[in-house]
């Protein structure tokens, strides 16, 4: 089901996502400054590529001084926008049953991209 779900959410606009994060986050990597800001925003692209099955958690030591300060640096020079798509697209696509799904996997990615220093992308163990 996991399959699935990822490969309609590649087409249904998961794959535009992932590859605009991978563009800024090349983007950002071009100053040493924005190396930090450029990594997130890679690991928060390979989450939007195949988010079903997988989840982005704090780190063993997290949250942490450093990460903690970089959030808020995140926060305060504008990346909060990109929490503000993924909650409106997550709010649109639960407005069907069908769409449910991928409106969750968005919420999620709100929360995470808000916040996304000190997170881990970990595979969802699967239940019996």
């Amino acid at each position: 089901m996991k399959t699935l779900g990822n490969l309609l959410w590649l087409i249904l606009g998961g794959l535009l996502v992932a590859v605009i994060y991978v563009l800024v986050g090349l983007l950002m990597c071009i100053t040493i400054i924005g190396i930090p800001f450029g990594i997130q925003l890679f690991k928060l692209g390979s989450y939007a590529l195949w988010p079903f099955g997988r989840e982005l958690v704090d780190g063993p030591n997290e949250p942490g001084c450093v990460s903690i300060v970089m959030n808020l640096i995140w926060v305060l020079l504008g990346w909060w926008e990109i929490a503000l798509i993924h909650l409106f697209f997550g709010l649109l696509f639960c407005i069907t049953i069908i769409g449910i799904p991928w409106g969750v996997q968005h919420l999620k990615m709100a929360l995470n991209s808000l916040f996304p220093f000190g997170k881990e992308i970990r595979d969802v163990p699967e239940k019996r």
